[in-house]
């Protein structure tokens, strides 16, 4: 039987190797760096946005025994969940603020997990490249498309630092089950996809006539909003901004579509070669409003052929009874693999749990998210093919950790499963999702110079916003 590790040589994606010195403002103690070295040896890592997700990070990453917690940092180390945390690892010196921990502490940082809120990934993420320090994003990896660019890029200046991205089904079942029945021909010829999140989120909870952004409330005395604005645009602090809620707002999240996207059409983003599509439009949009996503959005994505493999279109639906068709024989739906916490909750299952339907020529194949292994559709096939030893088997041991497989690669052992030349193009295609919710619309994008070449204000959008005062040096490579 092939274990892990035999199948992990064939799995990695090899680093894009520029040759090219390291630039930037932030580089002068990358060249010094001491690289972590031996099976023995533990990475030095710092964990940035320490509140829910970034809890799950830092006690999943430690429990690897791979790792000394040397940093914590949060804009609020006032409340009791960031509080929680330094508990846990007392001997970690603190900060709120991550450029005075890089300032104070590079040369003693080897990694980095970052799980602030969506916007503010790209600043971090790009000031630790620069330093050479490994770095784990939370998904989605940026808000915008051009930020991706600019990560993308980055870590190919950077060969020599290991990125990867939070998507954790990326280093469990269904990535080692959809490569392996890739390559044994059992995926082929995919014409289309379903992808459907229809759960009761917070994002929903907005008055869809709103006129203005919230009124301001009282700052927490221990918040440091200004750092946690970052390079996005200055608001007032807000309640319906705070504890997650920035999720639902189009200049902080990226909505469902970027919440759970990246744990449900990573596997065939990647093994289906779909790269960037050439029309994105919406289907389906109630709510439209201009300040937060809809209450339930249909996006079309429509992929070119691409080698041998045929032209395919992605549907995606979010929004409570938003439902895709389902296929006959569908069964019922199955409960994702490996979702554990939602807002720090455990999840609920719902009617149609998040996942996915792959209609290729000959299978129908349906799958959950983040870890979910794929079936075929009917059950009675499924069976049938799985007697005859049609289906490849995955290695025992698959029930891997994705952190894990981050601090193995920063060791030299392994390779990233989700780098960001893999993972960048990923959350592209959502960011190009989430211009087409924003603007309610359809528009072509030109794959070679990735541009939107039939709507100016959506192309406008690829960028957004130029960053607040200070936060330029972050935009040059």
């Amino acid at each position: 039987m092939i274990n892990r590790r035999d199948f992990l040589k064939t799995a990695g994606i090899s680093a894009a190797a520029l040759a090219m010195d390291p630039v930037g403002a932030f580089t002068a103690s990358a060249k010094n760096r001491k690289a972590a070295k031996g099976a023995n040896d533990k990475v030095n890592v710092a964990f940035i946005g320490i509140g829910n997700r970034g809890k799950e990070d830092a006690l999943t990453a430690y429990k690897t025994g791979l790792c000394n917690v040397v940093a914590l940092c949060d804009v609020n180390m006032g409340v009791s969940y960031t509080q929680e945390v330094m508990g846990m690892f007392p001997n970690a010196k603190k900060y709120q603020d991550f450029r005075k921990m890089f300032d104070e502490m590079s040369s003693q940082i080897e990694a980095v997990f970052v799980a602030t809120p969506d916007f503010s990934h790209f600043p971090i993420a790009m000031r630790a490249i620069k330093e050479g320090i490994h770095v784990y994003c939370e998904k989605p990896l940026c808000r915008t498309f051009h930020e991706c660019e600019l990560l993308i890029q980055a870590a190919k200046m950077h060969p020599e630092v290991i990125t990867q991205l939070g998507n954790q089904g990326h280093s469990g079942a269904n990535y080692f089950q959809f490569k392996a029945w890739t390559e044994a021909g059992i995926i082929k010829d995919v014409t289309r996809i379903d992808v459907h999140m229809n759960n009761d989120r917070r994002w929903h909870k907005f008055d869809v006539n709103m006129r203005k952004f919230p009124d301001p409330d009282p700052m927490p005395e221990t918040m440091d909003w200004d750092v946690w604005l970052m390079q996005t645009m200055y608001h007032d602090y807000s309640k319906k901004f705070d504890k997650g809620n920035w999720r639902c707002w189009y200049d902080f999240g990226m909505g469902a579509l970027g919440d759970w996207g990246a744990h449900m059409i990573d596997t065939a983003h990647e093994f289906l070669e779909l790269g960037l599509p050439t029309e994105v439009g919406m289907v389906k949009c109630e709510g439209h409003n201009d300040y937060f996503f809809p209450m339930a959005s249909t996006i079309k994505f429509k992929f070119p052929r691409r080698g041998n493999k045929p032209a395919l279109e992605m549907t995606w639906y979010d929004g409570i009874g938003n439902f895709p068709e389902l296929p006959a024989g569908y069964g019922t739906s199955d409960v994702p693999e490996g979702v554990g916490l939602v807002d720090g909750k455990p999840y609920v299952p719902s009617k149609l749990n998040p996942g996915k339907v792959i209609y290729s020529n000959d299978l129908i194949f349906k799958g959950g998210a983040h870890s979910s292994p794929l079936k075929i559709i009917p059950e009675s096939l499924h069976k049938e093919m799985d007697a005859k030893g049609l289906l490849p088997h995955i290695p025992e041991d698959y029930h891997y950790n994705h952190h894990m497989n981050f601090l193995y690669s920063v060791l030299g052992q392994e390779k990233p499963h989700s780098p960001f030349e893999v993972s960048g193009p990923l959350c592209q295609v959502m960011n190009l999702g989430v211009i087409a919710q924003r603007l309610n619309t359809t528009f072509h994008f030109d794959r070679s110079t990735k541009e939107i070449i039939d709507n100016p204000f959506a192309n406008a959008l690829l960028t957004g916003i130029p960053p607040r005062k200070g936060w330029e040096d972050y935009y040059v490579l």
